[in-house]
């Protein structure tokens, strides 16, 4: 779930996640109030440390679109079994434990349909 869709990004994404992508415009799955940082944020050491980080391995970043909304990370389980993970950002920049979501994805049951 993507809260908009700028220039390339999402078309770019695409090669490391083979699923579906969803817009969201109205922001609706983000809730009735959304967590974001303002401007102090900018005055965190961990923020600038998350920055320096990303430019490091290649992800320059980009100043497009609204930039104040924390992410978050999900890995639901189909139908009624709830969710696996979830990992919300707490400043810009927070990683999600790559080797949690692999167990998350792991460990939930595939269901096979028949054609």
């Amino acid at each position: 779930m993507v809260k908009e869709n700028i220039g390339t990004e999402v078309r770019d994404f695409r090669p490391y996640f083979a699923g579906e992508i969803f817009l969201d415009e109205k922001k609706r799955f983000y809730g009735p109030r959304q967590r974001k940082m303002g401007l102090l944020a900018f005055i965190r050491l961990g923020v600038w440390r998350n920055g320096l980080r990303a430019f490091r391995n290649g992800f320059p970043g980009n100043v497009y679109g609204e930039g104040f909304v924390l992410g978050a990370v999900y890995v639901i389980r189909a139908g009624q079994q709830g969710i696996a993970l979830e990992h919300r950002e707490m400043e810009f920049g927070d990683k999600v434990n790559i080797l949690a979501v692999l167990r998350a994805v792991k460990s939930s049951p595939v269901e096979l349909m028949e054609k």
